[in-house]
C-alpha cells in the first residue's frame, strides 16, 4: 500500500513509498537517510523498529508505541513524545534536548550518554532506567519516578526536582 509521511506543521509529504505498514515505511526512510524532522507520527505503532541515527527532530510522536525501538544516536531534539510508550527503547547517545517526554513510560530505557538538556520529564516513569553520564541540566523532573535509576555522573544543574520519587 502507498504510505505517506507528512510534516506535522505544513501537511507536506516528507516521504512516500509502497510498504505493508507505517513502521516499515519509517524504517525505509531512515535507511535511505531521509530527513524526517517535523514528521507527524502521532499514535504510530513503531514497536521494534530499527531507527539508528534517525533525524526526527521536532517530530510529533505523542502517544506512539515505541516499545523496543533502536534510536541510538538519533536526533530527537524538540520532539513531542508525550504519552508515548518507550519500554525497552535504546536511546544511548541520542539528542533529546528540549523534547517533551511528560507522562511517558520510560521503564528500562537506556539513556547512557544521551543529551536531555531542558527536556520535560514531568510525571514520567524512569524506574530501572540507565541515566549514567546523561546531561539533565535544566530538565523538568516534577513528579517523575526515579526509583532504582543509575544517576552516576549526571548533571542536575538548574533541574526541577520537585516531588521526585526517589
Amino acid at each position: 500500500m502507498k504510505i505517506q509521511i507528512k510534516n506535522r506543521y505544513t501537511g507536506a509529504v516528507i516521504f512516500e513509498c509502497e510498504a505493508d505498514s507505517l513502521k516499515l515505511a519509517v524504517e525505509l526512510a531512515v535507511k535511505s537517510r531521509m530527513d524526517l524532522s517535523g514528521a507527524n507520527l502521532s499514535g504510530a505503532n513503531l514497536s521494534g523498529a530499527y531507527l539508528y541515527r534517525a533525524n526526527l527532530s521536532k517530530a510529533n510522536l505523542s502517544g506512539a508505541n515505541l516499545r523496543g525501538v533502536d534510536l541510538r544516536g538519533a536526533d530527537l531534539s524538540g520532539v513531542d513524545l508525550s504519552g508515548a510508550d518507550f519500554s525497552g527503547v535504546n536511546l544511548s547517545g541520542a539528542d533529546l534536548s528540549g523534547a517533551d517526554l511528560s507522562r511517558t513510560n520510560l521503564y528500562g530505557v537506556n539513556f547512557f550518554g544521551a543529551d536531555l538538556f531542558r527536556t520535560d520529564l514531568s510525571g514520567a516513569n524512569l524506574s530501572g532506567v540507565n541515566l549514567s553520564g546523561t546531561n539533565l541540566s535544566g530538565v523538568n523532573l516534577y513528579g517523575a519516578n526515579l526509583r532504582g535509576v543509575d544517576l552516576s555522573d549526571v548533571d542536575f544543574s538548574e533541574a526541577n526536582l520537585s516531588r521526585v520519587k526517589w
